[in-house]
């Protein structure tokens, strides 16, 4: 199962990936990328050394139900990109949703 880490993505076949950021996002196109701008919901530490106590950062003052469901619209993403994957093979620009580019 494929792993982020420090800035580095692990797969399972060895192959491993120096990102930029520290999260990978994927968009309404099935398009994926780096998501390295955690705005939306995230957590820094109270004082600098401070790696006990963290302050979650939510600017939009989500719920908890609001952020499940922001969960569940990037899990069907992701699902699919998977579905279409294995109907279209890698080369094929139809894995992507064509109604998401913006």
């Amino acid at each position: 199962m494929a792993e982020l880490k420090k800035r580095i993505l692990s797969l399972s076949t060895g192959r491993q990936i120096k990102l930029y950021g520290n999260s990978l996002a994927i968009g309404k196109s099935l398009e994926v990328g780096e998501g390295y701008a955690p705005n939306v919901l995230s957590f820094y530490p109270d004082a600098p050394a401070d790696k006990v106590s963290m302050t979650v950062n939510n600017p939009y003052k989500f719920t908890a139900e609001e952020i499940q469901e922001i969960a569940d619209y990037n899990i069907r993403l992701w699902m699919e990109l998977k579905d279409n994957l294995r109907k279209h093979g890698i080369a094929s620009n139809k894995i992507f949703n064509k109604d998401g580019v913006l």
